[in-house]
């Protein structure tokens, strides 16, 4: 997302044809981090509509990269990203002028989120040839134990969303 919002504004802003753009290794953990908690965040505000939904998920995305900037601002130094020429910005970690288009991603949240878990879930339902393929002698497991767990999770595919997928599947 960074990624194409910097591309885009390289090329509108600034003429490069190149749509030249740019990201830290650092968003890669941030924006993680973040997903996790929108999607704590998505749980318990459920029942409220959803334009105001994104309104907590902007703050929460200002939160996280106002806290984080400020972490790696005490632990390195100095902050990555640097909004200090911005004249919306607070203590150069963030930019209010941003919030247009971080309400908007904020929107986008609840439908990518509905649309990577029904191609997860139902990509696995609808391959019958992974559900045998243990049964067959095609894949084994080591130890041989791993054979129930791999069946009673095939067999019980739930409807999770990928951060969720992402953190318990790197535990």
């Amino acid at each position: 997302m960074e990624v194409c919002f910097t591309g885009m504004s390289a090329a509108l802003l600034e003429q490069d044809t190149h749509c030249t753009a740019k990201t830290y290794l650092w968003m890669h953990p941030i924006y993680g981090l973040t997903a996790l908690g929108l999607e704590f965040l998505h749980d318990r505000l459920r029942f409220l509509p959803r334009p105001v939904r994104a309104l907590a998920y902007t703050a929460v995305i200002f939160g996280a990269e106002f806290a984080t900037g400020w972490l790696l601002r005490k632990a390195l130094g100095r902050c990555p990203w640097d909004y200090a020429q911005s004249g919306w910005s607070v203590k150069g970690l963030i930019r209010l002028d941003y919030a247009p288009f971080w309400y908007a991603a904020a929107l986008l949240f609840e439908p990518a989120r509905e649309a990577l878990l029904r191609v997860t879930s139902e990509a696995l339902r609808q391959t019958p040839e992974y559900r045998h393929a243990v049964a067959s002698g095609e894949v084994t497991f080591v130890p041989e134990n791993w054979v129930n767990t791999y069946n009673q999770w095939m067999n019980n595919i739930q409807d999770w969303c990928i951060s969720r997928q992402l953190w318990w599947g790197h535990q």
